[in-house]
């Protein structure tokens, strides 16, 4: 075990934000016995309050893959960015199969988002600018991670009905437990494909690579990586990727793991 790779919402962070003492101090233990501790999230850089708190200075593989930062510096250290065009035709496509879709896009600097998009009054909570049409919005900038919404619809049934019809020209997967709410970028970026340049770029092998995940955007990292732990409390789609299972969220799974395996190391 050389590096540490974790999603961070459902499978370190609850629902109030919040990381437990628990599963920071096993991060920490990890740092101190020399094991490079990377986090693998959904969320872009603006979001990572949770890893703030904590004093975290090391790197975030934010929006999917799509985006590499260096939080201690505040700095992107490499994109992959999708073009307006790409979106515009997606965003058709989408709209054919799902007439009320709404749609939102998230930039290096700012959170542009339709009306109807977001739920009344959260508007300001998320950080968003005006709601206006995406078309009217972007004005060329880059695209880390594009969002569309629908109301009346599981997460899985709306995934499974827009990925196929637009994978030629994104990427598409969600971690939203129970929000229909899917998450694009460019094709052939997600979180295995960054980790791994990521890891080799540090000399570490995949298989001395551990990572920990939940959803369906987890799924290629607990696949690739030499240890993949889904959470016991995670989707279906994760659980059957990964090798491995942790306990659950609530257990603090992800402290129980590494508890065991730095136990191991030290005795061997």
């Amino acid at each position: 075990m050389r590096l540490v790779a974790s999603d961070m919402d459902g499978t370190i962070v609850g629902h109030d934000g919040r990381i437990s003492e628990r599963t920071v101090r096993a991060f920490e233990a990890c740092l101190d016995a020399g094991i490079e501790v990377v986090f693998v999230t959904g969320r872009p850089p603006r979001w990572l309050k949770p890893l703030r708190d904590l004093g975290f200075t090391g790197t975030v593989i934010c929006s999917n893959g799509a985006l590499t930062y260096d939080l201690g510096r505040e700095e992107v250290l490499s994109s992959h960015l999708l073009d307006g065009e790409s979106i515009f035709e997606a965003q058709d496509i989408i709209r054919d199969l799902y007439p009320a879709v709404t749609f939102a896009a998230e930039t290096v600097s700012s959170f542009l988002i339709e009306p109807g998009f977001a739920d009344p009054g959260s508007v300001e909570l998320l950080g968003a600018a005006e709601p206006r049409p995406l078309r009217h919005s972007l004005n060329g900038s880059g695209v880390i991670k594009f969002l569309a919404r629908e109301r009346d619809i599981t997460p899985d049934e709306f995934l499974h009905g827009v990925a196929p019809a637009v994978e030629h020209l994104v990427a598409t997967t969600h971690s939203a437990p129970s929000v229909p709410l899917l998450e694009m970028s460019v094709p052939g970026i997600n979180k295995a494909v960054t980790l791994a340049r990521y890891a080799a770029g540090l000399g570490i092998e995949q298989t001395d690579v551990i990572a920990f995940g939940d959803m369906p955007n987890d799924i290629q990292m607990l696949d690739w990586a030499g240890y993949g732990y889904a959470m016991s409390s995670g989707h279906p789609a994760a659980l059957a990727a990964a090798n491995l299972r942790a306990p659950a969220f609530e257990d603090d799974g992800v402290a129980k793991v590494l508890e065991k395996r730095l136990d191991a190391l030290k005795s061997a």
